[in-house]
C-alpha cells in the first residue's frame, strides 16, 4: 500500500487510544505500555509497503503491538529469572490507586493468553475470526476461550 506520513498519522489516530487501552492491560503498566505501543508504530510506518489495504490497518498494527508486547514479557521474564528474582509483570513501583479495581484484578488473574484475546475482544473490539487471524487460531477455540475468561472473572467479581 502506498502511504504517506499523513496518511499514516490519520490511521494510527483512529486507533491510538485501543492500542493503549489494549498495551496497558497486557503490560500491566503504562510506561512499559506507552514503550510498546510507540515500538509497533515505528515498526508500522516502517512496514507501511507491505499493508495490501487501509481497511486492514487496525487489525495489521494490533498483531504488531500484540508481538511486541509479548516479546518485552518473555525478555523480562528471561532477566529475572537470570537475576534469581520472582517475577512480575511490570509492576509500578507505587501503585496507582485509582487503577486498583475490581475488574482489573479479575483481569489479571487471567492466563496471558486469556488477557490478550478479552484485552482485544472487549477493549479493541475484535470479533472473534479477526482474533483468531492475530493468534492463528481456530474462530471456535478463541470463543470458547474469550467465554471461559469472562466466566471466570465473573466468578471472581460475585
Amino acid at each position: 500500500m502506498r502511504c504517506n506520513a499523513e496518511t499514516f498519522a490519520q490511521m494510527y489516530e483512529a486507533v491510538y487510544m485501543d492500542l493503549y487501552r489494549f498495551a496497558v492491560c497486557i503490560m500491566r503498566n503504562r510506561q512499559e505500555a506507552e514503550d510498546a505501543v510507540s515500538e509497533a508504530v515505528v515498526a508500522a510506518y516502517e512496514n507501511i509497503g507491505k499493508l495490501r489495504s487501509r481497511d486492514a490497518f487496525k487489525n495489521w498494527i494490533f498483531t504488531i503491538l500484540a508481538n511486541i508486547c509479548r516479546k518485552k514479557i518473555k525478555k523480562a521474564s528471561r532477566k529475572m529469572e537470570q537475576s534469581g528474582e520472582a517475577f512480575t509483570l511490570f509492576a509500578s513501583e507505587e501503585p496507582d490507586y485509582s487503577e486498583m479495581i475490581d475488574v482489573r484484578k479479575a483481569f489479571f488473574i487471567l492466563s496471558d493468553e486469556e488477557q490478550e484475546i478479552v484485552g482485544l475482544s472487549v477493549f479493541a473490539g475484535y470479533n472473534s475470526r479477526e482474533i483468531a487471524q492475530m493468534l492463528r487460531m481456530n474462530p471456535n477455540t478463541v470463543r470458547s476461550k474469550r467465554s471461559r475468561a469472562l466466566q471466570k472473572m465473573e466468578c471472581i467479581l460475585k
